[in-house]
Protein backbone atom coordinates (compact mmCIF):
# COMPACT_ATOMS: atom_id res chain seq x y z
CA UNK A 1 0.00 0.00 0.00
CA UNK A 2 1.13 3.32 -0.94
CA UNK A 3 1.51 5.91 1.81
CA UNK A 4 2.08 9.39 2.29
CA UNK A 5 6.09 9.56 3.03
CA UNK A 6 5.43 11.56 5.67
CA UNK A 7 3.25 9.50 8.42
CA UNK A 8 5.75 8.32 10.14
CA UNK A 9 5.26 4.29 11.33
CA UNK A 10 8.15 2.01 11.80
CA UNK A 11 10.02 -1.15 12.82
CA UNK A 12 13.84 -1.12 13.66
CA UNK A 13 15.29 -2.98 16.85
CA UNK A 14 17.99 -1.39 18.87
CA UNK A 15 20.40 -2.84 21.39
CA UNK A 16 20.56 -3.85 25.14
CA UNK A 17 17.44 -4.30 27.40
CA UNK A 18 18.76 -2.64 30.25
CA UNK A 19 16.37 -0.73 32.41
CA UNK A 20 16.85 2.68 33.32
CA UNK A 21 17.78 3.15 37.03
CA UNK A 22 16.73 6.72 36.86
CA UNK A 23 13.61 6.28 35.12
CA UNK A 24 12.65 3.12 37.69
CA UNK A 25 13.83 5.49 40.77
CA UNK A 26 11.66 8.29 39.59
CA UNK A 27 8.55 6.09 39.25
CA UNK A 28 8.96 4.36 42.49
CA UNK A 29 9.21 8.46 43.90
CA UNK A 30 5.80 9.00 42.72
CA UNK A 31 3.97 6.37 42.86
CA UNK A 32 2.28 6.35 46.24
CA UNK A 33 1.72 3.57 48.09
CA UNK A 34 -1.94 4.45 49.14
CA UNK A 35 -4.36 2.92 46.63
CA UNK A 36 -6.29 6.32 46.43
CA UNK A 37 -3.37 8.84 45.55
CA UNK A 38 -1.87 6.91 43.49
CA UNK A 39 -2.10 7.65 39.38
CA UNK A 40 -0.12 5.21 37.64
CA UNK A 41 -2.67 3.61 35.11
CA UNK A 42 -5.80 5.53 36.88
CA UNK A 43 -8.34 6.27 34.44
CA UNK A 44 -11.18 8.79 34.50
CA UNK A 45 -13.64 6.55 36.56
CA UNK A 46 -11.71 5.33 39.39
CA UNK A 47 -10.38 8.85 39.63
CA UNK A 48 -13.72 10.48 39.43
CA UNK A 49 -15.14 7.93 41.93
CA UNK A 50 -12.36 8.96 44.17
CA UNK A 51 -13.44 12.45 44.00
CA UNK A 52 -17.10 11.69 44.66
CA UNK A 53 -16.17 10.06 47.84
CA UNK A 54 -14.12 12.63 49.06
CA UNK A 55 -10.62 10.93 49.12
CA UNK A 56 -9.37 12.72 46.41
CA UNK A 57 -9.60 16.47 45.24
CA UNK A 58 -8.81 17.76 41.62
CA UNK A 59 -6.25 19.88 43.34
CA UNK A 60 -4.37 16.89 44.95
CA UNK A 61 -4.81 14.98 41.58
CA UNK A 62 -3.08 18.10 39.87
CA UNK A 63 -0.23 17.93 42.28
CA UNK A 64 -0.09 14.02 41.32
CA UNK A 65 0.57 14.59 37.93
CA UNK A 66 3.09 17.66 38.37
CA UNK A 67 5.06 15.45 40.69
CA UNK A 68 5.28 12.63 38.03
CA UNK A 69 5.94 15.33 35.36
CA UNK A 70 8.81 16.73 37.40
CA UNK A 71 10.19 13.07 38.15
CA UNK A 72 9.96 11.13 34.36
CA UNK A 73 9.20 13.95 31.93
CA UNK A 74 11.54 16.94 33.00
CA UNK A 75 14.35 13.94 34.74
CA UNK A 76 14.85 10.49 35.22
CA UNK A 77 13.92 9.43 31.84
CA UNK A 78 13.44 12.86 30.41
CA UNK A 79 10.53 11.71 28.07
CA UNK A 80 9.97 15.25 27.35
CA UNK A 81 6.53 14.77 26.59
CA UNK A 82 5.16 18.14 27.93
CA UNK A 83 6.27 21.40 26.04
CA UNK A 84 4.68 23.88 28.51
CA UNK A 85 2.60 23.43 31.87
CA UNK A 86 -0.62 25.41 32.29
CA UNK A 87 0.75 27.99 35.43
CA UNK A 88 -3.04 28.34 36.23
CA UNK A 89 -3.97 24.63 36.34
CA UNK A 90 -3.60 24.27 40.68
CA UNK A 91 -5.95 27.83 40.89
CA UNK A 92 -8.55 25.84 38.21
CA UNK A 93 -8.79 22.58 39.64
CA UNK A 94 -9.08 24.46 43.25
CA UNK A 95 -11.89 26.50 41.90
CA UNK A 96 -13.55 23.29 40.43
CA UNK A 97 -13.16 21.31 44.29
CA UNK A 98 -14.89 24.28 45.25
CA UNK A 99 -17.96 23.91 43.17
CA UNK A 100 -17.95 20.22 43.26
CA UNK A 101 -19.24 20.92 47.21
CA UNK A 102 -21.43 23.54 46.92
CA UNK A 103 -23.31 22.47 43.10
CA UNK A 104 -21.86 19.09 42.11
CA UNK A 105 -20.14 17.45 39.68
CA UNK A 106 -20.26 18.61 35.88
CA UNK A 107 -19.62 15.19 34.59
CA UNK A 108 -17.22 12.55 34.32
CA UNK A 109 -14.31 14.89 33.28
CA UNK A 110 -14.93 17.23 36.29
CA UNK A 111 -11.51 18.32 38.19
CA UNK A 112 -10.09 15.79 35.69
CA UNK A 113 -6.37 16.72 33.96
CA UNK A 114 -6.26 16.91 30.53
CA UNK A 115 -3.12 17.35 28.18
CA UNK A 116 -3.60 18.82 24.80
CA UNK A 117 -1.42 19.29 21.89
CA UNK A 118 0.39 22.55 21.65
CA UNK A 119 -1.52 22.79 17.86
CA UNK A 120 -4.82 23.51 19.52
CA UNK A 121 -5.57 27.43 20.84
CA UNK A 122 -5.73 28.44 24.51
CA UNK A 123 -6.40 31.76 25.02
CA UNK A 124 -4.65 32.01 28.70
CA UNK A 125 -0.89 32.21 29.96
CA UNK A 126 0.50 28.86 27.38
CA UNK A 127 1.35 29.67 23.84
CA UNK A 128 0.49 27.89 21.28
CA UNK A 129 3.27 27.33 18.48
CA UNK A 130 2.60 23.59 16.86
CA UNK A 131 6.47 23.24 18.14
CA UNK A 132 8.04 26.07 15.90
CA UNK A 133 9.96 29.38 17.34
CA UNK A 134 8.55 31.05 14.48
CA UNK A 135 4.98 31.16 16.39
CA UNK A 136 6.39 31.70 19.82
CA UNK A 137 4.81 35.15 21.21
CA UNK A 138 1.43 34.70 19.57
CA UNK A 139 -1.29 35.33 21.49
CA UNK A 140 -4.32 33.03 21.21
CA UNK A 141 -7.24 35.57 21.43
CA UNK A 142 -9.77 33.16 21.95
CA UNK A 143 -9.73 29.35 23.10
CA UNK A 144 -10.20 26.64 20.32
CA UNK A 145 -13.75 25.28 20.32
CA UNK A 146 -12.78 22.00 21.49
CA UNK A 147 -10.79 23.71 24.76
CA UNK A 148 -14.09 25.57 25.44
CA UNK A 149 -15.75 22.07 25.61
CA UNK A 150 -13.39 20.72 27.77
CA UNK A 151 -13.69 23.78 29.85
CA UNK A 152 -17.23 23.48 30.00
CA UNK A 153 -16.95 19.69 30.92
CA UNK A 154 -15.39 20.72 34.59
CA UNK A 155 -11.65 19.23 32.90
CA UNK A 156 -8.63 20.57 34.27
CA UNK A 157 -5.96 22.11 30.98
CA UNK A 158 -2.67 20.75 32.79
CA UNK A 159 -0.95 21.44 29.93
CA UNK A 160 0.62 20.96 26.40
CA UNK A 161 2.55 18.38 24.53
CA UNK A 162 5.12 17.82 22.55
CA UNK A 163 4.57 17.42 18.56
CA UNK A 164 6.16 16.63 15.71
CA UNK A 165 6.89 20.62 14.22
CA UNK A 166 4.04 21.37 12.21
CA UNK A 167 2.52 18.45 12.71
CA UNK A 168 4.79 16.43 10.64
CA UNK A 169 4.22 18.81 7.48
CA UNK A 170 7.58 20.29 7.48
CA UNK A 171 10.00 17.25 5.70
CA UNK A 172 9.51 14.21 4.06
CA UNK A 173 13.02 13.56 5.84
CA UNK A 174 11.78 14.85 9.40
CA UNK A 175 12.30 12.77 12.92
CA UNK A 176 8.97 12.17 14.27
CA UNK A 177 8.11 13.81 18.18
CA UNK A 178 10.77 16.63 17.19
CA UNK A 179 10.35 20.29 17.29
CA UNK A 180 12.01 23.44 17.22
CA UNK A 181 10.83 24.41 20.56
CA UNK A 182 10.09 21.42 22.38
CA UNK A 183 12.89 18.79 21.67
CA UNK A 184 12.92 15.07 20.70
CA UNK A 185 9.96 12.89 22.55
CA UNK A 186 11.05 9.57 23.32
CA UNK A 187 8.87 6.57 23.76
CA UNK A 188 8.86 5.48 27.42
CA UNK A 189 8.62 1.99 26.63
CA UNK A 190 12.07 1.96 25.08
CA UNK A 191 13.77 5.70 25.42
CA UNK A 192 16.02 5.25 21.93
CA UNK A 193 12.88 4.72 19.87
CA UNK A 194 10.40 6.95 18.61
CA UNK A 195 6.44 7.58 19.69
CA UNK A 196 5.70 8.04 15.73
CA UNK A 197 3.01 10.30 14.11
CA UNK A 198 3.05 13.64 15.26
CA UNK A 199 1.05 13.31 18.52
CA UNK A 200 4.28 11.95 19.94
CA UNK A 201 3.95 14.11 23.37
CA UNK A 202 0.16 13.14 23.82
CA UNK A 203 1.19 9.49 22.96
CA UNK A 204 4.03 9.59 25.37
CA UNK A 205 2.44 11.05 28.19
CA UNK A 206 -0.75 9.11 28.55
CA UNK A 207 1.30 6.04 28.99
CA UNK A 208 3.25 7.50 31.30
CA UNK A 209 0.43 8.78 33.35
CA UNK A 210 1.61 11.84 33.25
CA UNK A 211 -2.11 12.46 32.91
CA UNK A 212 -5.38 11.05 32.90
CA UNK A 213 -6.00 11.82 29.01
CA UNK A 214 -4.97 13.78 26.00
CA UNK A 215 -6.18 15.24 23.29
CA UNK A 216 -4.15 14.41 19.82
CA UNK A 217 -4.77 15.69 16.28
CA UNK A 218 -4.22 13.41 13.37
CA UNK A 219 -4.37 14.49 9.39
CA UNK A 220 -2.96 10.54 8.65
CA UNK A 221 -1.72 8.39 11.48
CA UNK A 222 -0.99 11.12 14.17
CA UNK A 223 -2.96 10.02 16.48
CA UNK A 224 -3.68 6.08 15.99
CA UNK A 225 0.23 5.37 15.38
CA UNK A 226 1.34 7.05 18.76
CA UNK A 227 -1.49 5.67 20.63
CA UNK A 228 -0.57 2.11 18.61
CA UNK A 229 3.03 2.59 19.38
CA UNK A 230 2.59 3.67 22.73
CA UNK A 231 0.12 1.40 24.15
CA UNK A 232 -2.70 3.58 24.13
CA UNK A 233 -6.30 3.44 22.94
CA UNK A 234 -6.24 6.02 20.19
CA UNK A 235 -9.37 7.65 18.68
CA UNK A 236 -9.42 9.57 14.95
CA UNK A 237 -13.20 10.66 14.84
CA UNK A 238 -15.36 11.18 11.37
CA UNK A 239 -14.23 14.61 9.70
CA UNK A 240 -16.55 16.93 11.37
CA UNK A 241 -17.70 15.62 14.51
CA UNK A 242 -14.98 17.36 16.44
CA UNK A 243 -14.43 21.04 15.46
CA UNK A 244 -10.68 22.31 13.57
CA UNK A 245 -11.79 25.64 14.92
CA UNK A 246 -8.15 26.92 16.68
CA UNK A 247 -5.97 24.15 15.67
CA UNK A 248 -3.09 24.72 13.65
CA UNK A 249 -3.92 23.36 10.02
CA UNK A 250 -2.68 21.54 7.58
CA UNK A 251 -5.47 19.79 5.51
CA UNK A 252 -9.29 20.75 6.45
CA UNK A 253 -10.09 17.68 4.20
CA UNK A 254 -8.38 15.25 6.59
CA UNK A 255 -7.80 16.97 9.68
CA UNK A 256 -9.32 16.16 13.27
CA UNK A 257 -8.58 15.96 16.89
CA UNK A 258 -9.07 13.12 19.14
CA UNK A 259 -8.24 11.22 21.89
CA UNK A 260 -5.38 9.23 23.24
CA UNK A 261 -6.14 7.44 26.66
CA UNK A 262 -5.11 3.98 28.28
CA UNK A 263 -9.02 2.73 27.91
CA UNK A 264 -11.84 2.33 25.59
CA UNK A 265 -13.95 3.79 27.99
CA UNK A 266 -11.75 7.07 28.71
CA UNK A 267 -11.52 7.56 24.70
CA UNK A 268 -15.74 7.59 24.96
CA UNK A 269 -15.63 9.99 28.06
CA UNK A 270 -13.35 12.51 26.32
CA UNK A 271 -14.49 11.47 22.69
CA UNK A 272 -18.18 13.13 24.38
CA UNK A 273 -16.97 15.95 25.47
CA UNK A 274 -14.97 17.03 22.30
CA UNK A 275 -17.75 16.65 20.10
CA UNK A 276 -19.75 19.82 19.10
CA UNK A 277 -21.27 21.29 16.23
CA UNK A 278 -19.47 24.27 16.02
CA UNK A 279 -20.48 27.71 13.93
CA UNK A 280 -16.91 28.41 12.87
CA UNK A 281 -16.43 24.91 11.26
CA UNK A 282 -18.59 24.59 8.83
CA UNK A 283 -17.79 20.11 8.46
CA UNK A 284 -19.45 20.22 11.92
CA UNK A 285 -22.72 20.98 10.57
CA UNK A 286 -24.08 17.56 10.85
CA UNK A 287 -22.79 16.89 14.20
CA UNK A 288 -25.51 17.63 16.56
CA UNK A 289 -27.60 15.09 15.25
CA UNK A 290 -24.96 12.25 15.31
CA UNK A 291 -22.88 13.24 18.77
CA UNK A 292 -23.89 11.52 21.57
CA UNK A 293 -22.94 10.18 25.02
CA UNK A 294 -20.68 7.50 23.47
CA UNK A 295 -20.37 5.83 26.87
CA UNK A 296 -23.89 3.82 25.66
CA UNK A 297 -21.88 1.44 23.68
CA UNK A 298 -19.49 0.23 25.94
CA UNK A 299 -21.01 -3.25 25.74
CA UNK A 300 -18.72 -6.59 26.96
CA UNK A 301 -20.78 -8.25 24.88
CA UNK A 302 -20.26 -6.06 21.69
CA UNK A 303 -18.38 -8.65 19.47
CA UNK A 304 -21.24 -11.07 19.43
CA UNK A 305 -22.67 -11.44 15.94
CA UNK A 306 -20.87 -8.33 14.45
CA UNK A 307 -19.24 -8.83 11.32
CA UNK A 308 -15.64 -7.85 10.62
CA UNK A 309 -14.03 -7.55 7.85
CA UNK A 310 -10.48 -8.75 8.43
CA UNK A 311 -8.28 -6.49 5.91
CA UNK A 312 -5.33 -9.02 4.20
CA UNK A 313 -4.02 -6.17 2.65
CA UNK A 314 -3.01 -4.11 5.16
CA UNK A 315 -1.68 -6.52 7.70
CA UNK A 316 1.79 -5.31 8.73
CA UNK A 317 4.32 -7.03 6.42
CA UNK A 318 6.76 -8.54 9.35
CA UNK A 319 5.39 -11.95 9.38
CA UNK A 320 6.76 -12.30 13.56
CA UNK A 321 4.23 -9.83 14.29
CA UNK A 322 1.37 -12.30 12.81
CA UNK A 323 0.83 -14.09 16.33
CA UNK A 324 -0.11 -11.21 17.76
CA UNK A 325 -2.49 -10.19 15.31
CA UNK A 326 -3.96 -14.00 15.17
CA UNK A 327 -4.18 -14.07 19.00
CA UNK A 328 -6.61 -10.88 19.10
CA UNK A 329 -8.20 -12.62 15.95
CA UNK A 330 -9.23 -15.56 18.10
CA UNK A 331 -10.41 -12.90 20.87
CA UNK A 332 -12.61 -11.22 18.71
CA UNK A 333 -14.17 -15.27 17.58
CA UNK A 334 -14.30 -16.30 20.81
CA UNK A 335 -16.63 -13.31 21.40
CA UNK A 336 -18.55 -13.97 18.66
CA UNK A 337 -17.98 -11.75 16.12
CA UNK A 338 -18.07 -13.13 12.54
CA UNK A 339 -14.77 -12.86 10.54
CA UNK A 340 -14.71 -12.56 6.92
CA UNK A 341 -11.42 -12.05 4.78
CA UNK A 342 -11.52 -8.92 2.83
CA UNK A 343 -9.07 -6.53 0.74
CA UNK A 344 -9.82 -2.79 0.92
CA UNK A 345 -9.87 -1.78 -3.07
CA UNK A 346 -7.80 0.64 -4.42
CA UNK A 347 -5.39 1.51 -1.28
CA UNK A 348 -2.47 2.27 -4.04
CA UNK A 349 -4.35 4.74 -5.77
CA UNK A 350 -4.22 8.22 -3.55
CA UNK A 351 -0.78 8.72 -2.29
CA UNK A 352 0.24 11.03 -4.33
CA UNK A 353 -2.98 12.39 -4.92
CA UNK A 354 -3.21 12.95 -1.00
CA UNK A 355 -0.02 14.46 -0.67
CA UNK A 356 -1.40 17.24 -3.32
CA UNK A 357 -4.39 17.76 -1.59
CA UNK A 358 -2.30 18.23 1.55
CA UNK A 359 0.20 20.92 0.06
CA UNK A 360 -2.39 22.75 -1.57
CA UNK A 361 -4.62 22.76 1.37
CA UNK A 362 -1.58 23.61 4.38
CA UNK A 363 -0.87 27.14 2.55
CA UNK A 364 -4.50 27.80 2.18
CA UNK A 365 -5.35 26.75 5.50
CA UNK A 366 -2.09 27.88 7.33
CA UNK A 367 -2.59 31.33 5.87
CA UNK A 368 -5.68 31.91 6.82
CA UNK A 369 -5.20 30.42 10.61
CA UNK A 370 -2.09 32.89 11.30
CA UNK A 371 -4.11 35.67 10.43
CA UNK A 372 -5.76 35.40 13.23
CA UNK A 373 -3.52 33.07 15.34
CA UNK A 374 -0.06 34.21 14.85
CA UNK A 375 -0.79 38.10 15.22
CA UNK A 376 2.70 39.06 18.00
CA UNK A 377 5.05 36.45 16.56
CA UNK A 378 7.30 36.02 12.88
CA UNK A 379 4.68 33.35 11.93
CA UNK A 380 2.13 36.02 9.71
CA UNK A 381 1.83 33.62 6.83
CA UNK A 382 3.16 30.43 5.14
CA UNK A 383 5.80 32.15 3.36
CA UNK A 384 7.11 33.94 6.31
CA UNK A 385 7.28 30.80 8.27
CA UNK A 386 9.69 29.64 5.79
CA UNK A 387 11.75 32.71 6.05
CA UNK A 388 12.08 32.28 9.67
CA UNK A 389 13.26 28.87 9.19
CA UNK A 390 15.88 29.74 6.62
CA UNK A 391 17.02 32.48 8.99
CA UNK A 392 16.80 30.35 12.07
CA UNK A 393 18.61 27.05 10.54
CA UNK A 394 20.70 26.29 13.24
CA UNK A 395 17.72 25.85 15.39
CA UNK A 396 14.87 25.07 13.80
CA UNK A 397 16.71 23.19 11.01
CA UNK A 398 19.83 20.71 12.46
CA UNK A 399 18.20 17.77 10.75
CA UNK A 400 15.71 17.81 8.13
CA UNK A 401 14.53 20.68 6.09
CA UNK A 402 11.43 22.18 5.00
CA UNK A 403 10.94 21.29 1.43
CA UNK A 404 7.47 20.17 1.68
CA UNK A 405 6.61 23.78 3.14
CA UNK A 406 8.43 25.14 0.10
CA UNK A 407 6.39 23.20 -2.21
CA UNK A 408 3.24 23.81 -0.81
CA UNK A 409 3.98 27.44 -0.91
CA UNK A 410 4.54 26.72 -4.61
CA UNK A 411 0.88 25.66 -5.19
CA UNK A 412 -1.85 27.31 -6.53
CA UNK A 413 -5.60 28.10 -4.59
CA UNK A 414 -8.22 25.82 -4.02
CA UNK A 415 -9.73 26.57 -7.63
CA UNK A 416 -7.10 24.54 -9.00
CA UNK A 417 -7.90 22.00 -11.28
CA UNK A 418 -5.00 20.01 -9.88
CA UNK A 419 -6.31 19.93 -6.52
CA UNK A 420 -9.75 19.53 -7.76
CA UNK A 421 -8.93 16.74 -9.27
CA UNK A 422 -6.97 15.24 -6.93
CA UNK A 423 -9.76 15.69 -4.25
CA UNK A 424 -12.19 13.94 -6.34
CA UNK A 425 -9.96 11.52 -6.82
CA UNK A 426 -9.14 10.66 -3.06
CA UNK A 427 -12.59 10.78 -2.14
CA UNK A 428 -13.51 8.36 -4.89
CA UNK A 429 -11.17 5.45 -4.52
CA UNK A 430 -11.21 5.84 -0.55
CA UNK A 431 -14.97 6.33 0.14
CA UNK A 432 -16.98 5.04 -2.54
CA UNK A 433 -14.48 2.36 -4.43
CA UNK A 434 -12.80 1.46 -1.02
CA UNK A 435 -14.21 1.30 2.50
CA UNK A 436 -17.91 1.86 1.02
CA UNK A 437 -17.47 -0.49 -1.49
CA UNK A 438 -15.70 -3.30 0.65
CA UNK A 439 -18.31 -2.76 3.77
CA UNK A 440 -21.48 -2.94 1.80
CA UNK A 441 -20.45 -6.05 -0.39
CA UNK A 442 -20.02 -7.74 2.53
CA UNK A 443 -22.82 -6.20 5.44
CA UNK A 444 -19.93 -5.49 7.57
CA UNK A 445 -20.07 -3.77 10.71
CA UNK A 446 -16.49 -2.42 10.62
CA UNK A 447 -12.72 -3.47 9.23
CA UNK A 448 -10.57 -4.89 10.62
CA UNK A 449 -6.34 -4.66 10.42
CA UNK A 450 -3.02 -4.25 12.52
CA UNK A 451 -2.89 -0.80 13.00
CA UNK A 452 1.03 -0.84 12.49
CA UNK A 453 4.51 -1.65 13.53
CA UNK A 454 6.17 -1.38 16.78
CA UNK A 455 8.62 1.62 17.29
CA UNK A 456 11.47 2.66 15.27
CA UNK A 457 14.72 3.92 16.56
CA UNK A 458 14.75 7.56 16.40
CA UNK A 459 17.21 8.12 13.75
CA UNK A 460 18.60 12.28 12.97
CA UNK A 461 20.23 11.23 10.20
CA UNK A 462 17.59 9.33 8.15
CA UNK A 463 14.51 10.48 9.60
CA UNK A 464 11.77 7.71 10.36
CA UNK A 465 11.62 4.38 9.27
CA UNK A 466 8.61 3.66 7.89
CA UNK A 467 6.76 0.76 6.78
CA UNK A 468 3.49 -0.30 6.61
CA UNK A 469 -0.13 0.64 8.29
CA UNK A 470 -3.65 0.73 8.39
CA UNK A 471 -4.26 4.87 8.73
CA UNK A 472 -4.33 6.14 5.21
CA UNK A 473 -8.05 4.72 4.11
CA UNK A 474 -9.52 6.68 7.18
CA UNK A 475 -7.73 9.05 7.25
CA UNK A 476 -8.24 9.91 3.17
CA UNK A 477 -12.19 9.44 3.71
CA UNK A 478 -12.76 11.25 6.48
CA UNK A 479 -14.27 8.33 8.37
CA UNK A 480 -13.38 6.74 12.11
CA UNK A 481 -10.49 5.07 12.84
CA UNK A 482 -9.79 3.71 17.05
CA UNK A 483 -6.73 1.80 18.27
CA UNK A 484 -6.33 -0.73 21.01
CA UNK A 485 -3.12 -2.09 22.39
CA UNK A 486 -2.72 -5.97 21.02
CA UNK A 487 0.38 -6.84 23.15
CA UNK A 488 3.87 -6.34 23.28
CA UNK A 489 6.51 -7.73 20.26
CA UNK A 490 9.86 -6.86 21.10
CA UNK A 491 8.67 -5.44 24.56
CA UNK A 492 6.88 -2.81 22.04
CA UNK A 493 3.86 -2.12 22.03
CA UNK A 494 1.32 -2.61 18.95
CA UNK A 495 -2.35 -2.61 18.26
CA UNK A 496 -5.16 -2.79 16.24
CA UNK A 497 -7.73 -0.90 14.32
CA UNK A 498 -11.18 -0.94 14.18
CA UNK A 499 -12.61 1.05 11.19
CA UNK A 500 -15.99 2.16 9.78
CA UNK A 501 -18.19 4.47 7.89
CA UNK A 502 -18.89 7.77 8.66
CA UNK A 503 -20.10 8.93 12.47
CA UNK A 504 -19.73 5.18 13.18
CA UNK A 505 -17.91 5.96 16.28
CA UNK A 506 -20.62 3.70 18.38
CA UNK A 507 -20.66 0.53 16.34
CA UNK A 508 -16.19 0.94 16.16
CA UNK A 509 -16.38 2.07 20.26
CA UNK A 510 -18.62 -0.77 20.90
CA UNK A 511 -16.34 -3.71 18.75
CA UNK A 512 -12.72 -2.23 20.49
CA UNK A 513 -14.58 -2.17 24.21
CA UNK A 514 -15.81 -5.89 24.09
CA UNK A 515 -11.96 -6.75 21.92
CA UNK A 516 -10.02 -4.84 24.75
CA UNK A 517 -12.29 -6.07 27.86
CA UNK A 518 -11.50 -9.76 26.26
CA UNK A 519 -8.03 -9.31 25.66
CA UNK A 520 -6.48 -6.49 28.36
CA UNK A 521 -3.69 -6.51 26.51
CA UNK A 522 -2.41 -3.21 27.59
CA UNK A 523 0.86 -2.60 29.71
CA UNK A 524 2.24 0.13 31.09
CA UNK A 525 5.91 1.11 30.13
CA UNK A 526 8.93 0.31 32.23
CA UNK A 527 11.76 3.19 30.54
CA UNK A 528 14.12 0.58 29.49
CA UNK A 529 17.13 2.12 28.09
CA UNK A 530 17.02 -0.10 24.73
CA UNK A 531 14.85 -3.22 24.28
CA UNK A 532 15.58 -6.62 22.57
CA UNK A 533 13.08 -7.91 24.87
CA UNK A 534 11.69 -11.13 23.34
CA UNK A 535 14.10 -11.34 20.64
CA UNK A 536 15.72 -14.77 20.07
CA UNK A 537 20.13 -14.11 19.95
Amino acid sequence: MKRRNFVKLGLLFGAGGIIDANAAGAEASVDHSSSHSSVVEADVTALQAQMAAGKLTAVALTERYLERIKAIDKSGPKLNAIIELNPDAIAIARALDVERKTKGARGPLHGIPVLIKDNIATADKMQTTAGSLALVGAKAPRDAFLVTQLRAAGAVILGKTNLSEWANMRSSRSTSGWSGRGGQTKNPYALDRNCSGSSSGSGAAVAASLAAVAVGSETDGSIVSPSSLCGLVGLKPTLGLISRDGIVPISHSQDTAGPMTRTVTDAAILLTALAGEDSRDAATAGTKQHATDYTKFLDKNGLKGARIGVVRNAMSSNMRQQAIVDAALDVLKQQGAVLIDVEVPNMDKYGNTETDVLLYELKADLNSYLAEFGKGSAATSLAAVIEFNQKNRAKEMPYFDQELMVKAQEKGDLSSPEYLAALKNNHQYSRTEGIDQVMKEHQLDALFASTGGPAFITDYVNGDHTIDGFSSPAAVAGYPHITVPAGLFAGLPVGVSFVAGAYAEGTIIKLAYAYEQASKKRSAPKYLAHSLEGIAT
